[in-house]
């Protein structure tokens, strides 16, 4: 089946951000033609398993400059294979970034990073939540940095924020941090655990990363916290799409945006392990962050038209009357790139 198939186009009134046509039609969802988007980041080798992208991305005024982080991966078996470096990197007018730091997967010991969120403390600390396969016990956790610069991040100071031990889960990754309120929130994508007999767990784990296993399903979590740092575990929010949906084993909110009175979230679904590495993007909305209506019942809205159709890790950051998204795009080769697009409104 063509991409263009399984992803009809956007109705109209979805193209336009803000509120929706006069009559009975409220909360209209901002999308974007990603096939109209520019490219950020290059994936290093053409191919599948070569990719560039799990951004996160905030507009700083202190420094008057867009910070982004994101990740380049490399297939198994390519030494250093896996999500084997991130960086930061920062830009003036949102297209052109330039590291300012980088880590290696070897800084924490890990067979593979992936999505890192970075969040500013108004008038304080920059922290930098990093995703990592713990080398303790092969399953994912995130763990928290401070710094008075994003430059200035030290692996060797990473503090635990979640694990699979401290949410009762079999891993948690690809943090989302917010503050609300005066209080932090962080979505993230969790396993859920299932009981299950020692051989099953130490199977699950044995390729150290449980979500391309199959086993396990993969919902979006929630976790809270007064200063950012140490964090409670509010438990699931957003469940998988029924049994033979296409998001039926990933639904993994990756970022909002927030049009009074709702919460607008992204999300990258699949239906089945098989589409694990390659998800599409979701909407949903909430009215308060625990509970949450799919928009996107019979297939996702945002593709890209080649290879796999994957699309996924958007991210949203509004600016002086746009919304810059970014995304990782699959290409016709197969390998994926960080894009962004922009919406005015």
């Amino acid at each position: 089946m063509a991409v263009s198939d399984r992803n009809p186009a956007p109705s109209p009134e979805h193209l336009v951000p803000g509120w929706g046509p006069p009559g009975k039609h409220f909360g209209s969802v901002p999308v974007f033609d990603p096939e109209q988007g520019q490219t950020v980041i290059e994936p290093e080798a053409p191919g599948p398993g070569y990719w560039a992208g799990a951004p996160s991305v905030l507009w700083d005024a202190d420094r008057n400059s867009y910070l982004l982080t994101y990740r380049r991966r490399r297939p198994r078996g390519v030494d250093p294979d896996r999500g084997y470096v991130a960086h930061v990197a920062e830009s003036q007018d949102g297209q052109r970034f330039e590291d300012v730091w980088t880590v290696e997967k070897s800084a924490f010991g890990t067979t593979s990073m992936e999505k890192f969120s970075l969040a500013k403390e108004p008038g304080g600390p920059y922290r930098l939540y990093v995703c990592y396969v713990d080398p303790a016990d092969s399953r994912w956790r995130i763990d928290v940095l401070e710094a008075d610069r994003p430059e200035a991040f030290d692996p060797g100071l990473a503090r635990p924020a979640l694990t699979a031990a401290s949410t009762g889960t079999e891993g948690v990754k690809d943090p989302w941090v917010f503050k609300l309120g005066g209080l932090w929130h962080m979505l993230v994508s969790f396993a859920a655990a299932r009981p299950v007999d020692p051989a099953t767990r130490r199977q699950m784990h044995a390729t150290a990363d449980v979500f391309n296993t199959g086993v396990l399903v993969a919902p979006t979590g929630l976790a809270v916290s007064e200063d950012g740092v140490d964090w409670g575990w509010y438990g699931e929010v957003f469940g998988v799409g029924d049994e033979g949906a296409w998001d039926a084993y990933q639904s993994r909110i990756g970022s909002l945006l927030y049009r009074a009175p709702l919460w607008i979230g992204y999300y990258d679904g699949s239906a089945s392990v098989e589409g694990n590495y390659e998800e599409r993007c979701g909407l949903a909305y909430s009215f308060d962050l625990r509970n949450w209506e799919r928009v996107t019942l019979s297939g996702p809205a945002l593709v890209s038209p080649h290879g796999s159709g994957c699309l996924r890790y958007v991210d949203v950051v509004p600016r002086q009357g746009q919304l810059h998204f970014y995304y990782e795009y699959a290409r016709p080769d197969g390998s994926h790139e960080l894009r962004r697009s922009v919406l005015s409104g």
